[in-house]
């Protein structure tokens, strides 16, 4: 999973990686707005991407609600960061969001994963689908 924008990277946006944060949170829109002082109508303009440029402040708040790295949600938006070369690090970013999975769930995503890449090998191969239990 990439969690920034490349050029011709369609749908990996800001508010993408918001709502996918959230997601592996287990957080409600509400529930992540209240946590980040701001309204919910605010947060889904952020995960909509209708706020290209979100306060350094907003951010902060956001990054601790969903525990993601605040300098790289500052320079997700475009902020310059000190000390980095102003890109942000995916792989930081995708490790962050996984770091409290359980040996459970952690076992189903490889699971899955393997799954997926079957079915994506099979349809490159036009065999069928790899079933999952």
């Amino acid at each position: 999973m990439r969690t920034v924008v490349e050029e011709g990277d369609v749908g990996r946006t800001f508010g993408a990686v918001l709502r996918s944060a959230r997601s592996v949170r287990g957080l409600s829109a509400t529930e992540t707005a209240r946590g980040g002082g701001i309204s919910p109508a605010y947060l889904n303009r952020l995960e909509n991407d209708a706020v290209k440029r979100p306060s350094p402040e907003v951010l902060h708040r956001l990054a601790g609600v969903l525990g993601v790295p605040y300098a790289e949600l500052m320079a997700l938006v475009g902020y310059q960061v000190p000390g980095t070369d102003g890109s942000p690090d995916p792989a930081r970013l995708d490790a962050t969001l996984f770091t409290d999975l359980t040996d459970d769930e952690r076992e189903e995503l490889i699971e899955y994963l393997a799954w997926y890449r079957a079915r994506k090998r099979s349809r490159r191969t036009g065999a069928s689908s790899p079933s999952r239990d």
